[in-house]
């Protein structure tokens, strides 16, 4: 090869190795074997020569083009290449991240409250057990000590399912959590110490019933278990739940079917502003007592050995008092706007040590 084309070759690989990108790149290309370029003008000149010449000339130009050309192409592989690469780089999106300039998610207020729960719960030593949304009868009321002519057990207060051909059992939408109780008590031997929380269906829809609403139920059963025990669980529960170290916790006689003694626990609020641990009045927030022995037995536990307590709370009306909700009814309009207020930061989850 002579001086000049020799000259030439390392010219136009030097210009390649110096070319930063597609458009330098494009340059020395279009400078090289483009109409107008170096080694194109030095093909056309090959006309002019004598034909000994020519052909000798000829052979060597093509193999110069030959050998540019896939320097050329080479180095364009490499400058896309690492052109696409620098583009991913820019353009990362962390998918685990909200978009820029979107509103983050928000976690529901009863999700939230039901983090809570169970954190307090599990400080305790509580397990969460959870069971069907559609109980049999017995499941739901008979176990519980609640007679047929109890008022809950009317069409008026209670979903019932069609019967299925060949079950002659009687299906619900569970009124209650409470038959995650009896299904506890009956596959586990005590000791037993769980909350039930989940969806539970009534027919009732006003500014603080719901037909779907959500309960978290408490069960303990073990031996020399007392109304002392039951007390001190659910004033250590309120007091962390709503913040209020000093909350005032009242307990007053009432009556379940499924519990002997039965207690409402009542909280210290006034009634004028609505603020929790306030004023002179109170209010009522759960029910509780301790375990009938007929419930015990129904789950062949001989009430003689074993002790209990149960209790049982509305999350939504919690979690309004909590927060000021006004209406249980916003719970389950999707208003993204109530969400935004009312939620918590999803990847906060709730924890004892950094309180709830």
């Amino acid at each position: 090869m002579s001086d000049d084309l020799e000259i030439l070759r390392q010219d136009v690989l030097s210009e390649l190795a110096g070319a930063a990108d597609m458009r330098a790149w494009d340059a020395v290309r279009v400078g090289t074997l483009g109409k107008s370029g170096r080694l194109t003008a030095l093909l056309k000149a090959l006309g002019k020569m004598a034909p000994d010449e020519r052909k000798a000339r000829g052979g060597a130009l093509n193999r110069l083009r030959d050998d540019l050309t896939r320097a050329i192409e080479s180095r364009g592989q490499e400058l896309e290449a690492a052109a696409l690469e620098a583009r991913l780089v820019a353009e990362r999106v962390d998918i685990s991240l909200p978009p820029p300039g979107t509103a983050q998610g928000a976690l529901h207020p009863i999700s939230r409250a039901v983090e809570e729960m169970t954190a307090i719960f599990g400080s305790m030593g509580f397990s969460v057990a959870e069971g069907p949304d559609i109980e049999t009868d017995w499941h739901n009321f008979s176990a519980l000590n609640t007679p047929d002519h109890h008022p809950a057990r009317t069409d008026h207060d209670t979903f019932y399912l069609p019967p299925v051909p060949g079950l002659d059992v009687a299906r619900v939408l569970r009124t209650q959590t409470s038959g995650v109780q009896i299904r506890t008590m009956l596959s586990q031997k005590p000791p037993i110490r769980v909350i039930c929380p989940g969806r539970t269906y009534r027919a009732d829809h006003d500014a603080t019933h719901s037909p779907m609403f959500h309960q978290c139920e408490g069960l303990v059963v073990g031996q020399g278990i007392t109304l002392g025990h039951l007390k001190g669980c659910l004033i250590e529960f309120l007091r962390v739940f709503f913040d209020k170290p000093d909350l005032p916790v009242r307990f007053r006689s009432s009556y379940f079917p499924f519990t002997e003694p039965s207690m409402e626990v009542d909280i210290g609020w006034s009634r004028r502003t609505g603020e929790i641990g306030d004023g002179e009045d109170w209010l009522e927030v759960l029910g509780s007592g301790m375990i009938h022995a007929r419930v015990l037995a129904n789950c062949g536990l001989d009430p003689r050995e074993w002790q209990g307590f149960a209790f049982g709370m509305g999350v939504e009306r919690l979690t309004m008092l909590k927060n000021g909700i006004p209406d249980l009814r916003s719970f389950y309009e999707s208003d993204i706007r109530w969400l935004r207020h009312y939620g918590s930061d999803p990847l906060a989850p709730a924890l004892l040590h950094e309180g709830v």
